[in-house]
C-alpha cells in the first residue's frame, strides 16, 4: 500500500480515460493531422488512418496500458519486470519523452503567443507575411513563452496523479471537446468569393477533406500516405513513448481496460477528424487548394490569414481556436512530462515533487537550446529521409521516426514472441472482463504490426519502396 500511495492512482475509470484521451488529444491531432490529411489527398489519408487506428493503434495502445497496469511501474522499469533481459526497451521508451518534452513545450509556447495575440485583438498582425518566421527567429520572446508554458505543465504534474493530472483532465477535456465541435460546425458554414469571382464554401472543403480520391495515384504515393498515417498514429495515441505505460500503471485493477481502451480510441479518432474538419474546410474556403499545401505552417501561417479574411468575427474565432489548442497541448505535455517524472520516481525513489523540479529544470535548459536553434544556433542538416532540419526537426526525427518505431517493434517482439500475447490477454481479462478483438490482437502483435513497423523504420532511414 505504501508504494501505491507514493505513486498515486486514478480514482476511477472516467479519470483514467479522460487523462489518457487528454494525452492522445494534443498537437499531434490538431497541428499535424490536418496538414498530413491535406498532403495525403484528404479522404485517402483518413481512410488509411481509421483502418490503422482500429487495428495497429488498438494493438499498441492495449499492449502498453496492460504492461503498465500489470507491473505497476513506469516505462523505465516496467519492461524489465515483464522480462529481466528486455529492460533496454524501457530505457528507449523513456528516452523518447526526454527528447520530445523540450521541443513540444517550445511549440506550446508558440501556441500561447498566438493565444495572447488574438486575446489582445491583434489577430490581423499574426496574418501578415513573415510574422511567424519573425517570431520564432527572435531570441527572447520564444524563450519567455516556452518557460510560461513549461511551468503550466509542471504545475499539473507537481500536484500528482489524482489532484493534478486527473483533476485538470476532467476540467479541460470537456471544454476542449465543446470548443472543437463548435469551431468545426462554424467552419462548415463559411462561404467566400475570391478576386476572380470564384465562390468556395466550407461544405465543398468538407468533400475535399473526406472523399477519397485515388485518381492518378501511384502505388508509391499510396505507400507514402500509408506511412504518414502510421507515423501520425504514434503522435495521436501517445504510444511508443512510455506515456500509456505510465498511465496504465495508475489504473486500478478493477478498471475494465478493454472498455477504457475503446473509449480512448474513440475520443482520439473523433478529435483528430474534428481537427481536420475545423481547419481544412476553412483554409479551402478562403485560400483554395493552394492554402492546403502550407505543411506544418498550416496552423501558424495559413489559419491566421483565414481568421483575418473572416472579418470582425475572425479575431474571436482565432482566440477560441488557440484557446482550444492550448488546452489540447497542455493535456499532452503533462503526459509527456509524467512519463519522465514517474520513471525518475520509480527508478531513483525520489519524491514526485523533487522529480518534477529536476525534469522541469532539464526541460528549461533543453527548451532554450531548441528556441535558439532558429537564431543563434541555427544550422541546416539534411536527414536520411531527405528533409532539411534544424534542432527541433532533428529532435522530432530522432523521437518520432527512429526511436518510436524501434520501441514499438521491440515491444511487439517481446509480447508476441518472447513472453507471448497471453501476458497481455490475462491482464485485459482480469476480473472476468471480455477481450473483444482478441484474435485481431494476436495476429497484429505477432505478425502484422512488426512488418509495418519495420517498413516505417526503413522509410525513416531513407530506404524507399
Amino acid at each position: 500500500m505504501e508504494k501505491d500511495t507514493k505513486r498515486g492512482n486514478f480514482t476511477g475509470s472516467i479519470g483514467f480515460v479522460l487523462a489518457a484521451a487528454g494525452s492522445a488529444v494534443g498537437l499531434g491531432n490538431i497541428w499535424r493531422f490536418p496538414y498530413l490529411a491535406a498532403k495525403g489527398g484528404g479522404g485517402v489519408f483518413i481512410l488509411c488512418y481509421i483502418i490503422l487506428a482500429l487495428t495497429f493503434g488498438f494493438t499498441l495502445l492495449t499492449t502498453e496500458i496492460a504492461i503498465g497496469r500489470k507491473t505497476g511501474q513506469s516505462p523505465l522499469t516496467a519492461y524489465k519486470k515483464i522480462h529481466p533481459k528486455w529492460g533496454g526497451i524501457g530505457i528507449l521508451a523513456c528516452l523518447v519523452p526526454v527528447i520530445i518534452l523540450p521541443y513540444y513545450c517550445s511549440i506550446g509556447g508558440w501556441v500561447l503567443k498566438y493565444l495572447t495575440v488574438f486575446l489582445t485583438g491583434h489577430g490581423v498582425d499574426a496574418a501578415q507575411d513573415g510574422y511567424f518566421t519573425g517570431y520564432i527567429t527572435g531570441v527572447w520572446q520564444p524563450i519567455v513563452w516556452l518557460i510560461v508554458y513549461l511551468f503550466l505543465t509542471a504545475f499539473v504534474v507537481y500536484n500528482g496523479v489524482d489532484k493534478g493530472i486527473e483533476k485538470y483532465s476532467k476540467i479541460l477535456m470537456p471544454i476542449l471537446l465543446v470548443l472543437i465541435a463548435g469551431i468545426s460546425v462554424f467552419s462548415l458554414t463559411l462561404s467566400h468569393t475570391d478576386e476572380s469571382g470564384i465562390t468556395r464554401t466550407g461544405m465543398q472543403g468538407l468533400s475535399v477533406y473526406l472523399i477519397p480520391n485515388f485518381t492518378g495515384m501511384t502505388v508509391h504515393e499510396f505507400f507514402i500516405i500509408l506511412m504518414d498515417a502510421m507515423g501520425q498514429l504514434f503522435y495521436s495515441i501517445s504510444v511508443a513513448m512510455g506515456i500509456m505505460v505510465a498511465y496504465g500503471s495508475y489504473a486500478k485493477k478493477e478498471t475494465n481496460l478493454m472498455k477504457s481502451i475503446n473509449q480512448i480510441e474513440f475520443f482520439d479518432t473523433l478529435v483528430a477528424l474534428l481537427a481536420g474538419l475545423m481547419i481544412i474546410p476553412a483554409v479551402y474556403t478562403f485560400m483554395g487548394m493552394e492554402g492546403m499545401s502550407a505543411g506544418p505552417g498550416l496552423m501558424f501561417v495559413s489559419l491566421p490569414k483565414v481568421f483575418e479574411a473572416m472579418g470582425g468575427i475572425g479575431n474571436a474565432i482565432g482566440f477560441l481556436f488557440f484557446l482550444m489548442v492550448t488546452f489540447a497541448a497542455v493535456t499532452s505535455s503533462v503526459s509527456v512530462m509524467e512519463a519522465i517524472v514517474s520513471s525518475v520516481v520509480d527508478k531513483f525513489h525520489l519524491t514526485r515533487k523533487k522529480s518534477t523540479v529536476l525534469v522541469t529544470a532539464y526541460a528549461v535548459i533543453a527548451g532554450i537550446i531548441v528556441c535558439l536553434g532558429y537564431n543563434i544556433l541555427y544550422f541546416e542538416l539534411t536527414l536520411p529521409n531527405g528533409a532539411v532540419a534544424q534542432i527541433l526537426d532533428v529532435m522530432d526525427y530522432l523521437s518520432n521516426n527512429l526511436f518510436m518505431p524501434m520501441v514499438a517493434l521491440l515491444t511487439c517482439i517481446l509480447i508476441g514472441w518472447v513472453v507471448k500475447p497471453k501476458t497481455v490477454i490475462d491482464e485485459i481479462t482480469l476480473g472476468g472482463n471480455k477481450f473483444q478483438r482478441k484474435a485481431l490482437y494476436v495476429a497484429m502483435i505477432k505478425v502484422v504490426a512488426p512488418v509495418i513497423l519495420l517498413l516505417l523504420f526503413l522509410q525513416a532511414l531513407g530506404i524507399s519502396f
